[in-house]
Formats: structure tokens, sequence, C-alpha cells
């Protein structure tokens, strides 16, 4: 039986139905598991990090390592679009699509 890992995310499409369920204990359990170790290096080599924030539940959220925020959609293609810059003082939970 073949390890599965995190990395094998890119090709799911290729797993069998056993080895799909085995990839997403081991993924769950790897997000349980995350210190926010790799999002601090990318803020702190100049890269944004995007993730979703419990207090937005419903959006994406981009933050610079400026410390900006700013919602954001992803179009098939990749291509990201600014949907809402939050101000540094946004009331939490307070969203443009509320």
């Amino acid at each position: 039986m073949k390890k599965i890992t995190v990395e094998d995310i890119g090709r799911l499409d290729q797993l069998g139905p056993a080895e799909e369920k085995r990839f997403w204990k081991v993924f769950t359990r790897a997000l349980a598991a995350d210190d926010g170790a790799a999002a601090k290096s990318h803020l702190a080599a100049g890269r944004p990090i995007t993730y979703v924030d419990d207090e937005y539940p419903d959006e994406l959220v981009r933050k610079w390592p400026d410390g900006r925020r700013e919602f954001v959609d992803v179009a098939a293609d990749g291509t990201v679009h600014v949907v809402w810059e939050l101000a540094q003082d946004q009331a939490k939970g307070k969203t443009p699509r509320a």
C-alpha cells in the first residue's frame, strides 16, 4: 500500500476511492496540526498569504506582509480579483456582501 501524503493533493483525480479517503484523513490531521509557520515564513519573505478567517466564513482573505487585508475571488483560470480592501480598523464580521 502506497503511503499517502498532503503532497498528493495535486493528483486527487488519479486516486482510487480508498486512497482518496486516506488522503483526506491525512490532510485533515495536517490542518489540525498547523502552527502557522509556513504562513509566517511567506509573510517574512514578502509574499502575501490567502486564507479563510472564522470572522469572514464566506470570504477568501489575502493578507500582505505590511498587514493590509483584502477579500479576493479567484477565477477559474487562476486570476485573483480584489473584491474589497479591509481597513486596518475594519470591524470583524462586517463585509461588503453582508
